[in-house]
């Protein structure tokens, strides 16, 4: 019998910078498939896992290349912001302040629609109204308009495994981190504005952080998760 690997749409690699490390993955959204998955469309139950994920994709012919958790949600695993799938609004965009890392304004909103993908600080986001298929609120905002989030401070000492995503200008990229140690905000938000250029960034979480890489044969498990994101691929022939 001839096993055939499924060929790998994202590239991940891990990487130091200025004194930690973090592996990226980076999305073309030009090429790839990019989704948001949070229930069983059967069952209407939380998928929870990226393994629950790849085993539903398994059914249509296709697997899933990456995947991480996508946003902060309830103990029931619901969303604590806006979230919209397939084009299926479920959850409304929250704009004020509140407790919590997503409270801490300005937090923003991740949108995903045909061939790019954006991150959107919250208020912007009501503005502009962008027709989004999926998108997930996080918070806070690692990067705004080239800058640093106000409230991140060089010396802080609140360090977590953080994980989040940040979008390149024309949209057409997206670069997804996630430190491989604990790290301040400070220092994660410098990563993506210094090392990656990208113009606007979210923070997705800290503490329950994972990401499932098969291509650097990582698989990251745990706890239940509400939000993910990930790239959905062809299994070949």
């Amino acid at each position: 019998m001839i096993f055939i690997t499924p060929a790998w749409a994202v590239e991940c690699v891990d990487m130091a910078f200025d004194g930690n490390r973090f592996t990226i993955c980076e999305v073309d959204l030009t090429q790839e498939d990019l989704r948001l998955f949070l229930n069983d469309p059967e069952t209407g139950k939380p998928l929870g896992s990226f393994s629950n994920i790849d085993k539903q994709l398994e059914t249509r012919g296709q697997h899933l290349s990456f995947a991480m958790n996508a946003g902060m949600y309830h103990t029931d695993r619901r969303p604590v912001g806006h979230y919209v799938e397939n084009g299926q609004n479920t959850a409304p965009v929250i704009s004020s302040e509140g407790p919590g890392n997503f409270g801490l304004l300005p937090n923003g909103v991740f949108c995903i629609r045909e061939g790019r993908a954006d991150v959107f600080e919250t208020l912007r986001f009501l503005r502009e109204k962008p027709a989004c298929r999926d998108a997930t609120q996080s918070g806070p905002m690692l990067v705004i308009d080239g800058q640093l989030h106000p409230r991140f401070l060089p010396d802080s000492d609140s360090r977590y495994v953080r994980n989040g995503v940040g979008t390149a200008a024309d949209g057409k990229t997206a670069w997804f981190v996630i430190s491989d140690a604990p790290v301040t905000f400070h220092e994660f938000g410098r990563l993506f504005r210094d090392h990656l250029k990208s113009p606007q960034a979210l923070y997705f979480d800290g503490n329950i952080s994972r990401l499932y890489a098969p291509m650097l044969d990582r698989y990251d498990g745990g706890f239940p998760m509400g939000p993910m994101v990930g790239v959905v691929a062809r299994l070949p022939e």
